[in-house]
């Protein structure tokens, strides 16, 4: 029997990769999205991309604070685990509209929690992150390192973290993997799926990409008087697709016995600066991107890169692709989409 995996925010940029992988591993997905920030047009593409094992991929349009119509979902599958990727994730509006976040991104997990616990399932992968670190005094960051959050978006996956640790504490039947991602880029290969923020993107590739397509005159890099090989930051870039793969070896590390709570690091455990990475972009889009350069922004890190030991070791899963890969790959989305899943006119 095919496991029935739920799948929250499935249609947003890492959670449409990951549903793609699943149905190719011979899952069955259910979707739960509320469309706020993503696309049902990415959930069609996927289903097309997975071929015959499409039909393994159901939606609904719900979002996870309506406790009713989660119930309903629940009462009409039996689910063996749930992939929890659905939460607001800009940093910038996060620090303006903290109670939004907060709103959204812990109440939602709590009524899913709720929901689960109710249903008998008790089986989470969760999508949280590298911010939970904070600022890191040194690298690489160890699952083992102090965490502090520096704005509220970092909060709400650290507070999830600890709702999720508590949980386990109050009731060892509970099986949570907490997935720390570093900084997700690409797209899937065939470049029908890939990242598609709206308005002003937060994160470094998105802006280059649309830089590229001739959306935006010029990338803006925050910093380059840093200590390091260009003086501009470093972070650890990891495949969209590597990521994905991390979801189901997490789901199967779910059937172990004694899994408990435990977190892992999804990253390459290498660290790759602003100019290496636009270098390596123009390189396979050969387009030139006009770079202004201003001064550091408050609160960012000099270097950030993952220690992958663990989720090598106990996961058995180690990323595949560099950042060559990851810059062709996301070009190819790009150039096929240069408006995302939308068109000039919806673009802002």
């Amino acid at each position: 029997m095919a496991q029935n995996i739920l799948v929250t925010g499935g249609a947003g940029y890492i959670g449409s990769h990951t549903v793609l992988q699943l149905l190719l591993g011979g899952y069955k997905a259910t979707v739960v999205d509320n469309l706020d920030n993503s696309s049902d047009i990415a959930l069609k593409r996927v289903k097309e991309l997975a071929g015959e094992v499409g039909g393994n991929l159901t939606f609904h349009q719900v979002d996870l604070r309506d406790r009713a119509a989660l119930e309903k979902i629940f009462g009409e599958t039996k689910f063996d685990a749930v992939i929890h990727f659905a939460g607001l994730k800009a940093v910038g509006e996060s620090v303006q509209k903290p109670l939004l976040y907060y709103d959204n991104n812990l109440i939602g997990t709590i009524t899913l929690l709720e929901v689960m616990a109710a249903h008998g399932c008790k089986n989470l992968v969760f999508s949280s992150s590298a911010t939970v670190y904070g600022w890191p005094k040194e690298v690489p960051c160890t699952e083992e390192f102090p965490l502090q959050a520096t704005n509220p978006y970092g909060r709400t996956k650290l507070f999830i973290e600890e709702i999720c640790r508590d949980i386990f504490r109050s009731d060892s039947t509970w099986k949570i993997i907490l997935l720390r991602y570093f900084n997700p880029v690409g797209a899937h290969t065939s470049g029908y799926i890939g990242e598609d923020p709206r308005g002003i993107p937060n994160n470094l590739m998105p802006f280059v990409q649309q830089v590229a397509v001739g959306r935006r005159p010029a990338l803006t890099v925050f910093g380059n008087d840093y200590s390091t090989v260009d003086g501009t930051g470093v972070r650890d870039y990891i495949h969209v697709v590597d990521l994905a793969d991390g979801h189901i070896a997490a789901l199967r590390k779910l059937s172990d016995a004694g899994v408990g709570c435990e977190v892992y690091n999804l990253g390459t455990g290498k660290g790759t600066s602003v100019l290496e990475m636009v270098s390596a972009f123009e390189k396979a889009s050969g387009q030139k991107i006009p770079l202004v350069k201003a001064g550091r922004r408050p609160g960012d890190a000099e270097v950030v890169y993952a220690s992958t030991d663990k989720a090598e070791r106990e996961l058995n899963w180690k990323s595949k692709y560099g950042v060559d890969e990851m810059c062709r790959d996301q070009w190819n989305w790009a150039s096929k989409n240069p408006y995302g899943y939308g068109s000039p006119d919806a673009a802002n």
